[in-house]
């Protein structure tokens, strides 16, 4: 009687403090339902490990997100001398970042390796989905969102590149800006506008850690949001070999 009890207790005390809270956030918000659909939906019964290069993209883009926020509590985004490293402020708050933050050296490297790592998966993931035929009818829109997620990666991976603010940073930039301005009618505009002038100055340093921390990020995730309901919406795709697909 006593064990009936002290269970019929926990029970109780379970659908108070965790049923209840879930009960009143899906009646409003239907999220644990989708949750649900989310997690327990049908695929087919022939997937592989190639089916997972979507959700290794994923999971290196959170990781670029949460080192980026945590760069960016210390990045200083300013050209200005520093009076007492003499060198650019930027360059000195990286330097500090390496050096003197706990564990920074190691934040830091996940984040400017994990960029590489991100593009990287991003392409794979993009040949197996081509290579699978996972972009015909009805996936198309899925497709065209992981394409200009691609863009995005890469421009994210741009605008990263000259925060540094040191010699390879702003040759590199140099370059990127020059082959841009060579696009028709937009592209003269464009370079001077990434340069803040006919070349590189101080004030283009800000406009670009805007780009890369507040504007690309916020269209990046948009579009994740979009593919991942779209992958989901529409299920994931057998190997074009795939008996269970022919019949």
């Amino acid at each position: 009687g006593d064990g009936l009890m002290a269970k019929s207790k926990r029970a109780s005390l379970v659908d108070t403090a965790v049923l209840a809270p879930l009960d009143w956030v899906d009646e409003r918000t239907a999220a644990v339902r989708g949750t649900k659909w989310f997690l327990f939906r049908n695929v087919p019964r022939d997937i592989s490990w190639a089916q997972t290069l979507g959700s290794a993209t994923l999971t290196a883009f959170i990781v670029q997100a949460v080192t980026g926020v945590i760069l960016a509590m210390y990045y200083q985004p300013s050209t200005a001398i520093d009076p007492i490293t003499g060198k650019p402020v930027a360059y000195s708050s990286i330097e500090f970042i390496t050096n003197d933050v706990t564990l920074g050296w190691l934040v830091r490297g996940m984040h400017r390796w994990g960029a590489s790592v991100f593009v990287i998966l991003l392409f794979l993931h993009m040949g197996r989905v081509f290579l699978f035929g996972a972009y015909k009818y009805p996936r198309e829109l899925t497709w065209i969102t992981g394409v200009l997620l691609l863009v995005t990666g890469m421009l994210m991976g741009f605008t990263g590149y000259l925060l540094p603010w040191d010699q390879t940073a702003y040759w590199a930039t140099v370059v990127g800006i020059n082959l841009n301005g060579t696009a028709p009618f937009l592209g003269p505009w464009l370079a001077e506008f990434l340069a803040g002038g006919p070349e590189i100055v101080g004030e283009a340093l800000p406009k670009w850690y805007a780009l890369h921390m507040l504007l690309i990020p916020g269209a990046l995730i948009g579009l994740i949001v979009v593919h991942i309901y779209l992958v989901t919406r529409l299920g994931v795709t057998s190997p074009p070999w795939s008996r269970e697909m022919a019949g």
